[in-house]
């Protein structure tokens, strides 16, 4: 399993993330430009040249025509994907923590920072025809966050719930025509850095710094379990055609000491969807691990790290045929 390295950021990976299709690789990191690669050799399509700020956040939408890019310098961008010019910018109050489009992709989601004496916000944009007007354009919904701020987000289904995890642990669902609160829980004890879904959407993995990633309900936000670690975990992503989970992490960056990228504190860990139990590791990165992201066809996983470098890796046959002893 040798990997592709792709380097083209400065500095430290925030998020990646594959289009529908997986052909295409997108990655952000806290340098301002985020990158488009070919997923099968790691060649890079483009960049994304706009932001002024470390790019927290990114996605694609469904046919690949539009990409969002949410960043520390007050601003959400959406781009056009084939020519990678921005269609649209809009100015927030604090930096953009989360954004995701809708599944449908005629609207997108975004949540900004408490910071600089703003609250943290949720909002919900229209971007069917997203132009240079979008700036000025009032949201569909502004819902206020007053507690935790939010740190990760997910489109329920049918576009008609969001998904929010919280920097206290909580994770909240939003019914969108009202803009209240349908349902809370708090099942982590620290940050959730990041939250995925599975495949078919009944299922979402969060990503915690308590050391522990877990696998909820997306209807009904019940835990289903648990995937307990030694070291904050920064992303987990759900197997799309296995029952397996990758996570990703490592301690902060300013807990690391010289040595540990040797003991193997910083390896992706692969865990059984149902049993909860881990059954391989992949070295490789030289800091915290901050996104993972499965192929759209299983047959392969990427991970993006402190370290600056995205690093796809291609499933031998042995994963495939691995079987579990139960």
């Amino acid at each position: 399993m040798k990997p592709l390295l792709l380097h083209g950021h400065e500095r430290a990976i925030t998020q990646i993330k594959y289009n529908r299709e997986g052909d295409l690789l997108f990655s952000s990191s806290k340098d301002n430009k985020p990158n488009v690669w070919y997923s099968l050799n790691g060649e890079r399509l483009g960049t994304f040249n706009g932001h002024q700020g470390a790019v927290w956040c990114i996605d694609v939408d469904w046919t690949t025509t539009r990409f969002l890019s949410g960043a520390g310098d007050n601003t959400l961008k959406i781009w056009d994907c084939e020519t990678g010019k921005p269609i649209g910018n809009i100015t927030t109050n604090s930096s953009v923590r989360a954004c995701n489009f809708s599944y449908s992709a005629n609207m997108a989601a975004y949540a900004t920072d408490k910071a600089m004496g703003h609250q943290c916000e949720i909002f919900i944009i229209d971007v069917r025809n997203a132009d240079d007007s979008i700036g000025q354009a009032d949201p569909i919904l502004r819902i206020p966050v007053n507690g935790s701020r939010v740190s990760s987000l997910l489109w329920g289904a049918l576009d008609e719930t969001l998904l929010t995890g919280h920097e206290n642990g909580e994770i909240t669902i939003w019914d969108l025509k009202t803009g209240k609160k349908l349902q809370t829980t708090k099942e982590h004890d620290n940050i959730i850095n990041d939250m995925q879904m599975s495949k078919d959407c009944t299922m979402f993995i969060t990503a915690s710094k308590d050391h522990t990633a877990k696998l909820f309900d997306s209807e009904n936000l019940m835990l289903l379990k648990t995937y307990k670690t030694e070291r904050p975990v920064n992303s987990a992503a759900v197997s799309p055609i296995l029952e397996h989970v990758v996570l990703g992490g490592g301690q902060d960056a300013m807990d690391v000491t010289t040595t540990s990228a040797r003991v193997g504190k910083f390896d992706s860990r692969f865990f059984h969807l149902v049993f909860e139990e881990e059954f391989g590791r992949v070295k490789g990165h030289f800091g915290p691990i901050n996104s993972v992201a499965f192929h759209p066809d299983g047959k392969s996983y990427s991970s993006g790290g402190e370290d600056g470098y995205v690093r796809i890796h291609t499933f031998d046959s042995s994963y495939f045929e691995y079987g579990f002893d139960y």
